[in-house]
């Protein structure tokens, strides 16, 4: 009976007891490691989710060929090439395709011009299938227009539909639909139609091929290199999946990423419950051992309430993680806000069991990891001292060690001047790891030195007296209670700095780069060809205007394509970053954005071939830019060399100077009289003000989700400040019977929890306030430009920081007090009655 008590029943009987007792402090851990869970698992599933459909959308575009033939610039290549692909070995079909962005009224589609009898062998996903009432020749009618399940919203078939692109506009003929096309707004014409309705007779921008069975993908895919002109490209199915992955790892791995160190910082908090209740029961554990318990017994106690901690925490992770996405998709998007994967279109939510399971485990760990420790403390309790004593488990006497902190500093130093592993900044996040538990490990010393000041002195104050001496003499329980609220504090203060920094920084990026009244954008379709510039360059209250162009420009099959900036003059619109050079003789100028900087290791003398019109140039990078807009790259190039080298001079933006006094919003209506109906239902115009308003609306949306997860560390933070003030505060209620009986009132007690509680609040903000600036500094300067690849300035949000200070003080302080009026209206006598 004594066996079977010692080893099932009183340990049950402890933990029921024990959380019974502080249930709060329970709470709080559980809600830690919940939310680490969630966080990582909701980012997991609705990347999940957004790269299916992106990559499906992506699929149904391509057509699911096994190999494709793109074009490298806007006006595609010689259709003639064609024929002779087809007749390659190992090519078991071929189908060329002319590829326009069109637009039905203010919706964009992609829209494919076909060969319906090579699409049905080669890329069966692209057939068009005409209404039942409708001939089979539809298919082949220059005038009919067959629509995706997306694209025929609002549409039915038998409508007249009117498709512009490029500020064209033609009368089509909803004939039917495109089955296959699940995922995407798309559109398909007849390939004959495409080329002489939307001038681009004589060339095509694609060509899908199958190969025959038994052909080697590789010889066959070297043959067709072997053939393409300077304006075509080679691409494989595998290398749409390469790109769409590289549109959002880093966005989405920073955030895996910074869910995982909220786990960590739930791990402090577990810690930091479990060892304030193993410090409350050490003489519960010393009885156990004087019974006969070993230590690993007790080991295995206090694990196993971390591992229920985890378990319930792991399991409402993953439920509040599968809300969380379901929320998130509907008011965010798939993209996270990232804008990776905008498309209008809310991509459904996959469950994904291994991930919930992975999601699931890491949790579980994070609660023992934090029992760990409290569990070995536990298992060395010496049972004769500790059923007397409950006393602080650093001898006062005794300086608390920093060398194990400023090691682990040290490690994380180095860890973040590391490189990236695979574009992806595991030493940065291992660093901030590191900088967390280096501060964790300072505490006791810190609560030390920030007290020594006080210590010195004697205060005829009884209450400030009896706080000062008791935190100075237990610097271990100081540290135990601060230990989870620094952890979520640190990380909270390091997400707000880095936050305020990218905001300050692309504040100042946009004034530098939108120096001019109103700005006009097509939404990247280069519609404004050189007679209609000339008109709106002449239209009244117009001082100057400087016309642009974006578009794709392919550089490795493997990765997203950067994009091309044509300008008038590129060095002022984009002011650079460093020195500058002249091009070398023979080759054309080229200033490069700092991501395609970091992410083709280019820098001012670097040489590359660029595709330009039917012919490859050789380039010189002359100077780098700063650009926060264009993730996979920028590449800047004079408009008058981009002329002479394409024949192209349509553009699609246009930076507008308005004579002084204008009126910006007359302006806009004479411009917009300017352009034909066809071109200003696409065409924007905006004031410098609201385009700046937007574009930190569209940065603020990307970082909904890390405002969501401070506001969660927020929380955390002073939940845990309350629990943890609770649960010291309850622990001591002996030694306020002591002071009872030794005349101190019930109000003085009372005023010196409050007072000490205000002072672990103060030493808990300022360490988190320190520590956080530090993580911020590897967030600043080594996560975001290995993720994202690009820089910024440190700003620190003073106000922010001092509020979270002052609240820390005041959550501690009022929640202390709030538990020593419980605790001090116990008897004194009973308080102490064991002690006699």
């Amino acid at each position: 009976m004594t066996l079977a008590w010692r080893s099932t029943i009183a340990p049950r009987w402890m933990i029921a007891g024990e959380w019974r007792a502080h249930p709060m402090r329970i709470v709080t851990a559980t809600i830690a490691i919940a939310i680490g869970v969630a966080l990582g698992f909701a980012v997991h599933l609705v990347n999940a989710s957004a790269l299916d459909r992106f990559s499906r959308g992506l699929a149904t575009v391509n057509g699911g060929a096994d190999l494709r033939v793109e074009a490298t610039g806007g006006r595609g290549f010689d259709e003639q090439l064609y024929p002779r692909l087809a007749k390659l070995p190992g090519i078991a079909a071929a189908s060329p395709v002319v590829v326009l962005r069109g637009r039905i009224g203010a919706s964009s589609i992609d829209l494919l011009g076909i060969d319906a009898l090579r699409a049905a062998v080669a890329t069966p996903t692209l057939l068009p299938v005409p209404e039942r009432d409708a001939a089979p020749a539809a298919v082949f009618d220059p005038r009919s227009l067959f629509l995706s399940r997306l694209a025929m919203t609002g549409h039915h078939v038998g409508e007249p539909i009117d498709l512009v692109v490029t500020g064209r506009s033609q009368r089509f003929t909803l004939a039917g639909t495109v089955p296959g096309a699940t995922a995407r707004a798309l559109g398909t014409i007849d390939i004959a139609a495409a080329q002489s309705r939307f001038a681009r007779l004589g060339t095509i921008d694609r060509i899908d091929l199958k190969l025959a069975d038994g052909a080697d993908a590789t010889r066959t895919a070297d043959a067709i290199r072997a053939m393409l002109p300077p304006d075509a490209t080679l691409a494989r199915a595998s290398d749409d999946a390469d790109r769409t992955d590289a549109l959002s790892r880093a966005y989405r791995v920073n955030l895996d990423m910074l869910a995982l160190v909220a786990l960590l910082t739930g791990s402090f908090l577990v810690f930091s419950a479990q060892a304030l209740s193993v410090a409350r029961r050490r003489p519960q554990f010393a009885l156990l051992r004087v019974l006969g318990s070993s230590r690993r017994a007790i080991v295995g106690q206090v694990l196993a309430e971390g591992l229920v901690l985890g378990i319930a925490g792991a399991a409402i992770g993953v439920l509040l993680g599968f809300a969380l996405a379901l929320l998130v998709l509907r008011l965010v998007g798939g993209d996270l806000g990232s804008g990776a994967f905008a498309s209008g279109d809310t991509p459904p939510l996959i469950f994904a069991p291994g991930a919930a399971a992975g999601f699931a485990a890491l949790g579980l760990a994070a609660a023992l990891l934090g029992s760990a420790i409290p569990a070995r403390s536990a298992a060395r309790v010496v049972p004769a001292v500790a059923l007397k004593n409950l006393g602080d488990a650093i001898d006062p006497r005794r300086r608390p060690p920093i060398l194990p902190a400023l090691l682990l500093a040290a490690l994380g130093i180095g860890a973040a001047s590391l490189p990236a592993v695979g574009g992806v900044a595991l030493f940065g996040y291992a660093s901030v790891g590191l900088l967390l538990a280096a501060g964790i490990g300072a505490m006791p010393w810190l609560a030390r030195a920030l007290l020594a000041p006080l210590a010195r002195h004697a205060y005829a104050n009884p209450p400030l007296e009896l706080a000062v001496r008791r935190l100075w003499g237990a610097p271990g329980q100081a540290a135990v209670a601060l230990s989870g609220i620094v952890a979520s504090v640190g990380l909270m203060i390091a997400m707000a700095v880095m936050v305020a920094s990218f905001r300050h920084s692309v504040d100042d990026w946009l004034d530098q780069i939108l120096p001019a009244d109103l700005y006009l954008t097509s939404g990247g379709d280069a519609s404004l060809d050189p007679g209609l510039q000339a008109a709106l360059a002449h239209t009244p209250g117009i001082a100057s205007i400087a016309f642009a162009l974006q578009r794709p420009i392919p550089l490795e099959a493997d990765r997203p394509p950067p994009m091309l900036i044509v300008n008038a003059d590129p060095a002022h619109a984009y002011p650079g970053l460093g020195r500058s050079i002249a091009a070398a003789p023979g080759t054309i100028a080229i200033r490069v954005s700092e991501p395609a900087s970091r992410l083709y290791h280019l820098s001012p003398g670097s040489m590359l071939t660029l595709p330009l019109g039917a012919s490859r140039v050789r380039a010189t990078v002359t100077g780098v830019f700063r650009d926060y807009a264009r993730q996979q790259g920028a590449l800047a190039i004079d408009g008058a060399t981009y002329d002479r080298l394409t024949g192209e001079h349509a553009r699609g933006e246009a930076a507008i100077h308005l004579v002084r006094g204008a009126d910006p919003m007359t302006a806009i209506a004479a411009l917009r009289r300017t352009l034909p109906p066809a071109v200003a239902d696409g065409v924007q115009i905006l004031p410098v003000a609201a385009l700046k308003t937007r574009a930190l609306a569209i940065f603020d949306r990307s970082f909904a989700i890390t405002y969501a997860l401070e506001a969660v560390a927020i929380l955390v933070g002073l939940a845990g400040v309350a629990a943890t003030a609770s649960a010291q505060t309850i622990a001591r209620t002996r030694e306020f019977g002591m002071l009872r009986h030794l005349g101190v009132t019930r109000r003085q007690i009372v005023a010196m929890l409050g007072i000490e509680g205000a002072l672990l609040g103060t030493i808990g903000g300022i360490a988190g306030v320190a520590l956080g600036c530090a993580v911020a500094q590897v967030l600043i300067h080594v996560i975001n430009p290995q993720s994202f690849n690009w820089t910024m300035d440190t700003r620190v949000p003073v106000p922010l920081l001092a509020g979270v200070m002052i609240a820390l003080a005041l959550a501690s302080s009022l929640t202390a007090m709030i538990a020593g009026r419980s605790a001090v209206s116990i008897d004194a006598v009973r308080a102490v009655r064991e002690d006699w």
